[in-house]
């Protein structure tokens, strides 16, 4: 299964992370780094090392619910390994919250041909082994030396609290076998009374130092507590949640976080949530139903693979009021809903393990659950969920929501009713779901508040009498509350106060419903409507209001067309083609066998002491200790009977698996460069062959290094001659342009400041602070007469943002804006610091030569607080849209 684009950036993080982890020996130290390099204007927060495990990294991967976190804990075993481990086959404890989640985990990680497996075999070419705990007793020695030995358990079977935690500390002649290869005299291992070495798990475990890779820990129903791990003495920790806890001593190490807007445009989960709340249960459940049937006539059309939408109808448990078996009986007698549709999946009916719900020829529409499919079911044909629970008691509301959120397929569908999920809830406060739901979203799926805001999206329930409204996708917003008392609308304005009403109900409350934008003076009536300790919810409420609201009636929700034209090269035919790396690369005629094959003292050479070696690459340290590298020889796992050409085809194959460019190598060129290396090493610079093979792994990273500056060598090159030389053919084209309008807007956090932006493209504003030079750069172009519309272009993300080449990556521009006559305004601000650097003088370069080939319809600024003329951020962009320029436009 191909990773999506964020699960690859997570993977490429914790690379970057675990490779400064070994170089610097100081986990803390690289957290830091890494952590800072992602967010440059942020502060990083402070690293939680484990008492007991100094030097063990320790780190955390946050995905929302959705985001594929246990196929990339099957990813981080490779990762690990090479980078940090450095083992050719790594021992894994995989630590998960459950029973129930061990189980379905390990029976994935078995089967041949699952994505979990899948990542595993083809990393380590098939050579894997996995055990459930309860086949721990089954593991040979050699599972441990030539295979990658996965261990299943549960986070709860170390604590010495119960049997099992007390059976792995307790010596058994069950690892005896093991036993016969480790030395005795091994240091930091548990030892029975008589100082003999206890035959336990633990202690096997701490021997080896296995990596840790962390499952959902809060979900165990305690935190986890690390004080356990230290016997296990476990050389690295991977955490994958969805919710990391805080705590200020065993909290995660949050190294890397996808938003929810990158999950969704991987096209995983469905968003947003409609939501419609419904006064009783039963009204919710007729809704939901209706839902479901309109959605099924929707999957008729849809172009993209078959769909049966299903209902997921959560019942109350036994002695309330809706049970299971009341809302079978009402389904079947009041909602005409026949019995072969309905499916009951609890803890004493189980009737979906014998149904395939992806079949066509499946009948079942209807699920009621309690809480049964909390953990590891999974259907993507799931689009409605119902409970017939007050929202505000109804339990386990996160693990079916998760359910409903999975995209079939995980592909978006031709249907836009087909991209979102959908809730019936019964409520006796009209706007406690919608808080609920919010909650819910922050608390226990990941979700960022301002995420949250966009996901929930409330729509009014069908009035009696009314009929049905056949759309789910086109409907205004409109903000639906219960207030205490009726509100003073007094004084408002006629336009405001129309969008406003009001209906008095038995208990004397008021539901208030408003369409349209809510003003300031609106939004103070209505709080002040409210009892003081229910307030503040009201004004979350006309926030979430606000966000949909803007959404809505954004230029990309109206469907404008927003191109930007894009860079390319002529070939000889005369075709253009995207000036992109490769393309260039590929022009230039880019071969590994036309550079030299040698590895100067600077960056690779091998120093050895008395108590250690010492690898250098590129000025860094990596330290060996003989003791550890002795242990190593002992029980096999490090090989030094290797002749010069099998170091050759591992070194190719590992140099293979750390590129970024993997394919523009051929194999039998790489193998022969990497042949080439060690035969330099071994005769020009007298490195012998058995230190090249104990320290592979750096060699491998010192290889790959040298490939990559030959690369970036070739492609600056071909840069300046197929780019920026006189005589190159370069051209921009709107033909093949790139199309704001088709693409999703993955911002990983939105604008959030006093100032409302009114010409965004998108409904949010994405990555913007509100305060500092760049805000005040957007809402000058916010407020300029010749923009018709702008947006904050996100960077990093090449297939949903503009860029243009440089000489060693993208550019991407801050700003891109549609004017009103046509053409297209680029703008990449500098503060005074940056504005004359190379970088700056680079980007300036290349966004010259666009705009100079746009034939008029493209401007570039390279804007900065003041610039050579005295004229603030608004003169330079009043002065670079009023036609006094045709195309160039650099500062000011």
């Amino acid at each position: 299964m191909e990773l999506k684009k964020f699960q690859r950036t997570a993977l490429d993080t914790l690379t970057t992370y675990l490779q400064r982890a070994r170089v610097t020996a100081n986990p803390e130290q690289a957290f830091t780094a890494v952590w800072q390099e992602r967010n440059p204007d942020k502060t990083p927060p402070p690293y939680r090392a484990i008492a007991g495990l100094p030097g063990v990294p320790n780190v955390c991967l946050r995905l929302p619910t959705g985001g594929g976190k246990t196929l990339l804990a099957a990813h981080t075993v490779a990762v690990a390994g090479r980078h940090y481990l450095e083992r050719e086959y790594p021992v894994v404890l995989w630590m998960v919250p459950t029973n129930t989640i061990r189980v379905q985990t390990a029976e994935a990680l078995k089967k041949p041909g699952h994505p979990y497996r899948a990542a595993l075999d083809e990393a380590f070419d098939g050579r894997v082994s996995v055990f459930d705990a309860a086949e721990i007793a089954q593991i040979r020695p050699q599972d441990l030396t030539e295979r990658v030995t996965v261990i299943v358990i549960t986070i709860q079977s170390l604590r010495t609290s119960n049997t099992d935690g007390r059976k792995a500390y307790a010596h058994s002649e069950n690892y005896e076998p093991h036993f016969a290869h480790i030395p005795a005299g091994t240091p930091g291992l548990e030892r029975a009374e008589d100082g003999s070495l206890k035959f336990s798990f633990v202690n096997l475990m701490a021997f080896h130092r296995p990596l840790v890779i962390v499952d959902e820990a809060h979900k165990a129903g305690t935190s986890l507590s690390f004080d356990m791990l230290t016997a296990l003495k476990p050389a690295c920790i991977v955490e994958f949640t969805a919710t990391p806890s805080t705590d200020a001593r065993n909290g995660s190490n949050v190294l890397y976080r996808a938003s929810a807007a990158e999950v969704k445009e991987a096209q995983m989960i469905k968003l947003p949530i409609v939501l419609t709340e419904h006064p009783d249960w039963r009204a919710a459940v007729h809704d939901a139903i209706e839902t479901r049937a309109r959605l099924a006539e929707t999957a008729k059309d849809d172009t993209r693979g078959y769909i049966r939408p299903l209902t997921l109808f959560q019942a109350q448990d036994k002695g309330q009021e809706v049970t299971v078996d009341v809302l079978k009986k009402y389904l079947i007698d009041n909602e005409n809903i026949t019995a072969d549709r309905i499916a009951v999946a609890t803890g004493e009916q189980r009737e979906l393990d014998s149904i395939n719900l992806f079949d066509p020829q499946c009948l079942v529409d209807f699920i009621i659950t309690v809480e049964a499919l909390k953990e590891g079911w999974d259907c993507s044909f799931a689009y409605v969920l119902c409970s017939v629970s007050n929202i505000g008691s109804a339990t386990d509301i996160e693990q079916l929501l998760g359910r409903v959120l999975r995209m079939p397929y995980a592909q978006t569908r031709s249907q836009p009713a087909l991209n979102r999920a959908y809730a019936h809830v019964s409520s006796p406060r009209f706007g406690a779901g919608a808080e609920a739901l919010k909650d819910t979203l922050i608390e226990k799926m990941g979700f960022q508040p301002d995420e949250a805001a966009e996901a929930v999206q409330q729509r009014q329930a069908t009035l009696p009498g009314i009929g049905t409204n056949p759309d789910l996708f086109n409907h205004a917003p409109v903000l639906l509350e219960t207030l205490d008392t009726v509100p003073d609308l007094t004084g408002l304005a006629p336009e405001v106060a129309e969008r406003v009403q009001l209906e008095a109900r038995d208990d004397g409350t008021v539901t208030v419903t408003v369409q349209g934008e809510i003003t300031a003076e609106l939004e103070q009536r209505l709080v002040d409507s409210m009892q003081p300790e229910r307030q503040e919810r009201v004004r979350a409420a006309v926030q979430r209001h606000r966000v949909t609201h803007r959404n809505s009636i954004a230029p990309a929700e109206r469907g404008e067309k927003f191109a930007v034209p894009r860079l390319f090269v002529v070939d000889e035919q005369g075709t253009l083609d995207l000036a992109e790396k490769e393309l260039l690369l590929d022009l230039g005629g880019w071969t590994l066998n036309e550079f030299a094959a040698t590895l100067t003292p600077q960056e690779f050479s091998i120093h050895e002491t008395a108590e250690r070696w010492e690898v250098d690459l590129q000025g860094e340290k990596v330290t060996y200790k003989h003791l550890e590298q002795n242990a190593q020889l002992e029980i096999g796992l490090l090989k030094l009977d290797w002749t010069d050409l099998q170091l050759s085809r591992w070194l190719d194959g590992a140099t293979l698996a750390i590129d970024v460019k993997p394919n523009d190598i051929i194999q039998p060129v790489r193998l022969e460069f990497c042949r080439k290396v060690i035969a330099d090493l071994t005769t020009r610079r007298g490195l012998a062959l058995n230190d090249l093979l104990r320290f592979k792994y750096q060699l491998a990273k010192a290889v790959q290094q040298k490939i990559a500056a030959y690369r970036q060598q070739a492609y600056a090159l071909s840069y300046q001659t197929y780019l920026l030389a006189p005589d190159a053919h370069v051209e921009t084209s709107f033909a093949d342009g790139f199309a704001f309008d088709n693409r999703p807007y993955p911002a990983n956090w939105n604008y959030s400041g006093a100032y409302q932006f009114k010409k965004h493209f998108f409904g949010s504003v994405g990555e913007l602070d509100n305060k500092g030079d760049e805000f005040e750069c957007a809402k000058a172009l916010d407020t300029l007469p010749t923009v018709k519309y702008w947006l904050r272009n996100l960077s990093t993300r090449p297939q949903t943002s503009f860029w243009l080449p440089t000489s060693t990556d993208r550019f991407y521009p801050d700003f891109v804006a549609q004017l009103h006559d046509g053409r297209v305004f680029v703008v990449e601000y500098k503060g005074e610091p940056y504005v004359t650097n190379d970088d700056s003088r680079e980007k300036t370069n290349i966004g010259e030569l666009w705009a100079a080939k746009s034939q008029g319809k493209g401007l570039f600024l390279m804007a900065q607080v003041r610039d050579e003329l005295g004229r603030d951020v608004r003169a330079q962009l009043l002065a670079a849209t009023a036609g006094q320029c045709q195309g160039v436009v650099t500062r000011g």
